[in-house]
């Protein structure tokens, strides 16, 4: 027979079963305020629905409420040559852009963007970073700089002109007004080309106005995505180099205040969008050259556009003797090259 003492004995028991089964049960509940970030990219608002937008969308998505990040598009927080300033004072979290284009105080800007002829195919841009030591190098560039922490590094596309008028010699280059970025446009000035800066959402009306001859930017499938295919009319299929270098960056006391979890996430996430981009721009470079009737495709002789890689050989060389740094990079992108070129089809075609 179960006494009184027996009985409270076990209905404690079960009490305190029922009490652990119930907080099992709850909801997760958030002990401070979730992180937030702004995050600008040097993309405007097309451009970024494919460059960026789905890998924020991914990691706010799977954080949970635990972080959340907004994301801006071209000059909407700032102007994109100074991000990087703003990033390191704080004003806003994180960055996606070349070096080149948002003046990062660095020997290794000039590689950011379009470096001329550093590449071939997108892929090389990965593979030069997590094999041939450019992560190291960047790494130890921004050590050296306050407040901002490089985080990753992946390609985008060749960049490519895309013009007024057709562009089937050297010569033709002469003397066109030309929206591109700081570094390629000092490579191209050689050739007569004269370089624009402007903000990126005035390019299109600075075509349409005859303020600018043309865009040396990116590929054809951002010439279709964000408007400009609208404006030109041809396209030039020899391209100054095979992919865009871009890069995510943070403010490093921000960065420092996220947890590991969340880190390891958004690093998951940086890697979703360089994959993304990967056969987006691949396809769609392709794709548009076959099947797209806005740009007629131009094409200068290769006997002839070898004096273009010939003066990039001289380039690279100018840029090597402005620091250490920038030789051991430029050293790393002569072996590469080699490399590939020994290896032949399908890395490279001579």
């Amino acid at each position: 027979m179960q006494n009184r003492r027996d009985f409270l004995k076990k209905a404690g028991i079960a009490s305190a079963a029922a009490t652990g089964a119930s907080a099992l049960a709850m909801p997760h509940v958030r002990a401070q305020s979730p992180i937030k970030w702004r995050l600008q990219t040097y993309a405007g608002p097309a451009l970024a629905e494919h460059v960026v937008k789905p890998a924020i969308d991914a990691f706010n998505k799977v954080a949970n409420g635990d972080m959340v990040i907004e994301l801006y598009t071209a000059d909407q927080l700032v102007p994109t040559g100074e991000l990087f300033r703003a990033m390191q004072a704080g004003t806003i979290d994180a960055v996606q852009s070349d070096e080149d284009s948002m003046a990062a105080p660095v020997d290794v800007s000039v590689f950011g963007g379009y470096f001329p002829f550093a590449t071939r195919y997108s892929l090389d841009v990965p593979v030069l970073f997590n094999q041939w030591g450019l992560k190291e190098i960047w790494e130890e560039a921004y050590n050296e700089v306050e407040n901002v922490t490089w985080l990753s590094a992946g390609s985008w596309d060749p960049c490519h002109f895309n013009t007024v008028e057709p562009i089937n010699s050297l010569a033709d280059l002469r003397g066109k007004r030309v929206y591109t970025f700081p570094t390629a446009g000092k490579f191209l000035a050689q050739f007569g080309v004269v370089p624009v800066t402007l903000p990126y959402e005035d390019v299109e009306v600075a075509v349409q106005t005859g303020e600018l001859d043309g865009i040396a930017w990116s590929g054809i499938t951002e010439d279709y995505t964000v408007g400009w295919a609208d404006v030109t009319n041809y396209f030039l299929t020899n391209n100054i180099t095979g992919a865009w270098i871009g890069s995510f960056f943070a403010n490093s006391e921000r960065w420092n205040e996220v947890p590991e979890h969340l880190k390891t996430l958004f690093q998951l996430c940086m890697d979703s969008s360089h994959y993304y981009r990967q056969w987006w721009y691949w396809g769609g470079e392709a794709k548009l050259r076959v099947d797209g009737t806005k740009l007629k495709l131009t094409t200068i002789p290769d006997e002839e556009w070898g004096q273009v890689e010939e003066a990039a050989a001289k380039f690279w060389d100018e840029i090597a003797a402005q620091s250490d740094r920038s030789a051991r990079v430029v050293k790393i992108l002569k072996e590469y090259n080699a490399a590939m070129g020994k290896a032949g089809r399908p890395y490279r075609y001579t």
